[in-house]
């Protein structure tokens, strides 16, 4: 195993497979084969009983906790009086008047409210994972997945779905099916604030056709 060649010192060093099927890996030095070997390290995860829940109330609150934030976007009304008067948009303090108009309570509600979601999910996901171990599933999905931006606590359901799911099939999916339920009516919620968004804003707009007419 200390033979090299010109195109195997291309490779960099690290532990590749010694080719001769027995499942071990060999050091490969960069320039050589080492004798040092080692067996892969594979995590073997152990079936769970048919009658052992596998859905603790943590992840139930980081599948629902989106709806918090859903039912919140409708405190948000911003108002647009300024501009039922086209002559108030030259006058001085428009944007004072503009800014005060969009960030309203409702808006800062909404903001306190995603920060208090995203360490909500940081320490439901901790707490799922302590009473996955407690239930028998060696090596749960790891929690500060919940970290990423945005997506943490989709990632998280989705990754701690998948393994439970191997160690207690057909059971496991449950959160993702209602995640995508929850993730849907977001996309409703969304479209339903926006046009009435949209609605308010064009109520407020002058009406442009009796100045000319005029």
């Amino acid at each position: 195993m200390s033979e090299s060649t010109p195109a195997a010192a291309a490779v960099p060093p690290g532990w590749y497979d010694d080719g001769t099927g027995s499942g071990q890996q060999r050091w490969w030095s960069g320039v050589e084969w080492t004798e040092h070997v080692a067996t892969p390290t594979v995590i073997v995860r152990p079936l769970l009983p048919a009658d052992r829940p596998v859905y603790s109330v943590w992840i139930w609150l980081i599948v629902l906790l989106p709806l918090l934030s859903l039912g919140s976007f409708f405190l948000w009304q911003p108002n647009f009086d300024y501009l039922s008067d086209p002559a108030s948009v030259a006058t001085p303090g428009y944007e004072s008047r503009y800014l005060s108009s969009m960030f309203t309570p409702g808006y800062f509600v909404i903001l306190g409210l995603s920060f208090v979601s995203y360490g909500l999910t940081a320490l439901f996901a901790w707490r799922d994972s302590i009473w996955l171990r407690a239930q028998g599933v060696v090596r749960p999905f790891s929690w500060p997945w919940v970290f990423i931006p945005s997506y943490g606590g989709l990632v998280y359901v989705i990754g701690r779905s998948v393994i439970v799911r191997r160690v207690a099939a057909p059971r496991g999916l449950a959160p993702i099916w209602v995640l995508i339920a929850v993730v849907v009516l977001g996309f409703v919620v969304a479209i339903v604030w926006t046009v009435s968004l949209m609605s308010g804003m064009l109520s407020h707009l002058p009406d442009y056709s009796s100045y000319s007419s005029s």
